[in-house]
Protein backbone atom coordinates (compact mmCIF):
# COMPACT_ATOMS: atom_id res chain seq x y z
CA UNK A 1 0.00 0.00 0.00
CA UNK A 2 3.06 2.19 -0.28
CA UNK A 3 1.71 3.40 -3.63
CA UNK A 4 -1.24 5.04 -1.87
CA UNK A 5 1.06 6.70 0.68
CA UNK A 6 3.47 7.88 -2.02
CA UNK A 7 0.59 9.51 -3.90
CA UNK A 8 -1.29 10.97 -0.93
CA UNK A 9 -0.87 14.49 -2.38
CA UNK A 10 -2.73 13.38 -5.52
CA UNK A 11 -5.78 12.38 -3.48
CA UNK A 12 -8.84 14.36 -4.59
CA UNK A 13 -12.58 14.08 -5.12
CA UNK A 14 -15.25 15.51 -7.37
CA UNK A 15 -17.72 18.21 -6.26
CA UNK A 16 -20.44 15.55 -5.93
CA UNK A 17 -18.02 13.29 -4.07
CA UNK A 18 -17.24 16.12 -1.67
CA UNK A 19 -20.94 16.58 -0.90
CA UNK A 20 -21.41 12.81 -0.49
CA UNK A 21 -18.43 12.49 1.88
CA UNK A 22 -19.57 15.47 3.97
CA UNK A 23 -23.09 14.03 4.23
CA UNK A 24 -21.96 10.47 5.02
CA UNK A 25 -19.39 11.46 7.63
CA UNK A 26 -21.36 14.38 9.10
CA UNK A 27 -18.72 16.98 8.24
CA UNK A 28 -19.71 20.63 8.09
CA UNK A 29 -17.18 23.36 7.38
CA UNK A 30 -14.02 21.33 6.88
CA UNK A 31 -12.22 20.07 3.80
CA UNK A 32 -13.23 16.41 3.35
CA UNK A 33 -10.08 15.59 1.35
CA UNK A 34 -7.86 16.64 4.27
CA UNK A 35 -10.01 14.64 6.69
CA UNK A 36 -9.67 11.55 4.46
CA UNK A 37 -5.90 12.06 4.08
CA UNK A 38 -5.54 12.15 7.87
CA UNK A 39 -7.63 9.00 8.23
CA UNK A 40 -5.53 7.17 5.64
CA UNK A 41 -2.26 8.24 7.27
CA UNK A 42 -3.48 6.96 10.67
CA UNK A 43 -1.09 4.17 11.76
CA UNK A 44 -4.08 2.02 12.75
CA UNK A 45 -5.68 2.24 9.30
CA UNK A 46 -6.05 -0.98 7.32
CA UNK A 47 -5.74 -0.73 3.56
CA UNK A 48 -6.46 -3.36 0.96
CA UNK A 49 -6.69 -3.21 -2.78
CA UNK A 50 -9.45 -5.16 -4.45
CA UNK A 51 -9.61 -4.72 -8.21
CA UNK A 52 -9.54 -1.08 -9.18
CA UNK A 53 -10.13 0.36 -5.70
CA UNK A 54 -8.45 0.75 -2.35
CA UNK A 55 -10.64 0.07 0.66
CA UNK A 56 -9.47 1.77 3.84
CA UNK A 57 -10.80 1.29 7.36
CA UNK A 58 -9.69 3.94 9.77
CA UNK A 59 -11.29 4.99 13.01
CA UNK A 60 -14.99 4.50 12.50
CA UNK A 61 -14.86 5.07 8.74
CA UNK A 62 -14.70 2.98 5.58
CA UNK A 63 -13.21 4.86 2.61
CA UNK A 64 -13.14 3.87 -1.06
CA UNK A 65 -10.44 5.35 -3.33
CA UNK A 66 -9.89 4.63 -7.01
CA UNK A 67 -6.43 3.04 -7.32
CA UNK A 68 -5.56 4.56 -10.68
CA UNK A 69 -6.74 8.17 -10.36
CA UNK A 70 -6.58 8.48 -6.54
CA UNK A 71 -10.12 9.85 -6.53
CA UNK A 72 -11.99 9.47 -3.25
CA UNK A 73 -15.22 7.79 -4.30
CA UNK A 74 -17.03 7.63 -0.98
CA UNK A 75 -16.66 7.33 2.78
CA UNK A 76 -19.07 5.91 5.34
CA UNK A 77 -19.31 5.68 9.09
CA UNK A 78 -19.11 2.12 10.40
Amino acid sequence: MNILFENITRLHTTPLGEMRIKRNLGLNDCDPVNVIKNLIMNPDATIERIGKNYYIRSGHCRITVNARSFTIITAHKI
